[in-house]
């Protein structure tokens, strides 16, 4: 089966720093196959087939923390949860000078649409929606200042999410496409 790792919190800011090429290295050390690491925000596309999600999630944490002596959370999602999610998404969200789109993965604990609750969406700026295992946020970038979206940063549920801009979402499921196609 297919999955794309989802490391929280490496390399930014100069902090928790992780070596994508040891990276890979650890993966296939914990037994992952056909791994492929995607720029330097932690992103790992791979193959297993013998563990649960929640298994990989244990075993690939821990084997983050043996190898780089970091306590990095690992979101993981399949590729049948990913493509799900990607039909949800408006075909016309983009990452560029006139829009920012943001895809919040979440954590299990907060993975059920009244998380939205917590957001401190601005009607007329924000677009936000649920779907099962994300919340994809969307803004013109004139309004950026006035979305709620940074207003998430440093509470309690900003812990518990890994955000993608939507450009590195869509490149992560080419990856994941190209991956399949192959096995």
């Amino acid at each position: 089966m297919i999955y794309v790792a989802l490391l929280r919190g490496i390399n930014v800011g100069g902090n928790n720093k992780v070596d994508m090429k040891q990276l890979k290295k650890t993966f296939e050390h914990a037994g992952m196959n056909n791994v492929v690491t995607y720029i330097n925000t932690g992103n790992v596309i791979f193959e297993h087939n013998n563990l649960a999600q929640e298994e990989l999630v244990e075993l690939l944490e821990k084997a983050i923390a043996d190898d780089f002596q970091l306590h990095i959370k690992v979101v993981i999602r399949s590729m049948e949860q990913y493509a799900a999610m990607m039909k949800d998404i408006p075909a016309d969200w983009t990452n560029d000078a006139a829009m920012k789109s943001d895809i919040m993965f979440l954590w299990e604990e907060v993975d059920h649409e009244s998380t939205l609750e917590k957001l401190d969406m601005k009607p007329g700026i924000d677009t936000v929606r649920y779907v099962k295992g994300a919340i994809l946020w969307s803004v013109a970038k004139e309004h950026v200042t006035k979305s709620g979206l940074s207003k998430i940063i440093g509470t309690e549920l900003y812990k518990k999410i890994t955000v993608r801009n939507i450009n590195t979402t869509r490149k992560i499921f080419e990856l994941m496409l190209k991956a399949s196609s192959s096995s």
